[in-house]
């Protein structure tokens, strides 16, 4: 009887021993409890057992306790250890944008996420997130990394005879001498059936076909048609495109309501003002019978679309000086010749026979060294370098090979460049459409 009653005791002291355990399980502070999943987890690791290190590791970092960084730090080993095991690569960028969302988020752990995203090939993501890495930080080495990796680029073949600057995402094209327009991706929106084709602005392009002038919308559908006799027209921008009428030249709105006022020439509006001419001299005007600039001048600078005005200024010629005009003042010093302002960035312009650029105050920003150059579109310009076309940075430095026969300004991320093997089409891989691991 003694026996059961010392057996019987035994098995209650096994009992409260558990039950205590238990409790004091339970009974662990956050911190603790912590700390102990950290030191499991730990042993697992120094055994190489990182799988069965994980759990405990995502169970330590989801507590908030005085031990969450280490738990974190020990999380990223293990995940980088099974980075090539599938899904790890998913959760180890997931608890990078976990501390990456955090208010004091730390510079390095956006240089560890982006160049975990470059190693992975996913520049677009791994610009997006240097990006908002510098506007929180404002690290240098942020900066330093994303202007090594923003200029990459890939190269998209296209079948176009000629390729015309980009315009509001959308291109000009020409193919078996027939014009149409392609998106700044090279996809056909409207098909090179025409004789001619101006820009597309807002909603149509205009177009001439079998004598006929009319608009269309971008699923090639016509939307209004030019009654009467017009001989020719420009390009269409802020809804005005200059229509040609028993030999002067018209404005006319997209749906052809044509005004009165008559030009020797007037070509296409940027930011509500075109250069036009009368009686043989130049000018910038805007939308009614106000100069911006009086026409006084040998010539306006106009790029290719035969846009001039830009960030508020113009370049005017008069004999073989090229002036720039901001905001109704001539600013710097003249030169031999100029590209017109973009909406952002330096302009280029020549002296003695070398291109370089200006701000809008018309002080030099990049030295005279190019054979020839247009001003910046984004934060590239192209620069001719002997024989072919490459593109400099806002630094002055060639970051695009200058290796094509021709190439054009940037815009939405995309430019036109010719090569031995046709017209082709640029393309910043920090433009492309972003996907996840």
């Amino acid at each position: 009887m003694q026996k059961g009653i010392r057996i019987l005791i035994g098995s209650g002291c096994v009992l409260l021993l558990l039950i205590t355990w238990i409790i004091a399980v339970n009974v662990q502070t956050p911190t603790q409890r912590q700390l102990v999943l950290i030191v499991e987890a730990t042993e697992f690791m120094n055994d190489g057992v990182y799988v069965r290190a994980v759990p405990l590791l995502e169970e330590a970092s989801g507590i908030n306790a005085a031990n969450t960084m280490i738990a974190e730090a020990k999380l990223k080993e293990a995940y980088l250890a099974l980075i090539d095991t599938r899904g790890f690569s998913r959760r180890y960028m997931g608890l990078l944008e976990r501390q990456m969302s955090r208010r004091d988020a730390d510079s390095g752990v956006f240089a560890e996420a982006a160049n975990h995203q470059l190693r992975s090939n996913r520049i677009p993501e791994a610009l997006l997130t240097l990006k908002d890495g510098i506007e929180r930080t404002g690290c240098s080495n942020l900066v330093a990394l994303y202007e090594l990796n923003r200029y990459a680029f890939e190269i998209i073949r296209t079948s176009f005879e000629y390729i015309s600057e980009i315009s509001g995402g959308m291109m000009q094209v020409r193919q078996d001498g027939m014009w149409g327009i392609a998106g700044s991706n090279g996809i056909i929106l409207i098909p090179c059936e025409y004789e001619k084709i101006s820009t597309f602005s807002v909603d149509r392009a205009i177009v001439k076909k079998d004598g006929e002038i009319f608009a269309l919308d971008r699923n090639n559908n016509r939307i209004a048609l030019l009654r009467g006799d017009a001989q020719d027209f420009g390009n269409l921008a802020d809804n005005r495109i200059p229509i040609l009428i028993d030999g002067m030249w018209r404005r006319s709105t997209g749906d052809f309501t044509i005004g009165s006022v008559e030009f020797d020439e007037i070509l296409t509006y940027s930011y509500g003002y075109a250069a036009a001419s009368v009686s043989g001299r130049w000018g910038v005007i805007g939308f009614g019978t106000d100069w911006l600039v009086q026409p006084e001048f040998d010539a306006i600078i106009t790029d290719e679309l035969g846009r001039s005005y830009g960030q508020g200024a113009v370049f005017v010629r008069m004999r073989d000086r090229v002036y720039l005009i901001a905001d109704g003042k001539i600013a710097g010093e003249p030169f031999e010749d100029a590209r017109p302002f973009t909406n952002e960035g330096y302009a280029a312009v020549r002296r003695n026979g070398k291109w370089g650029f200006i701000d809008i105050d018309g002080v030099v920003k990049i030295d005279f060294v190019f054979d020839d150059a247009l001003s910046f579109g984004q934060h590239l310009a192209a620069v001719r370098v002997g024989e072919y076309w490459g593109y400099i940075s806002r630094y002055g430095q060639i970051v695009i090979p200058a290796e094509y026969l021709t190439a054009k300004s940037f815009s939405n991320g995309r430019a036109p460049i010719q090569t031995e093997r046709g017209w082709q089409i640029i393309t910043l891989l920090e433009f492309k459409e972003r996907t996840r691991l």
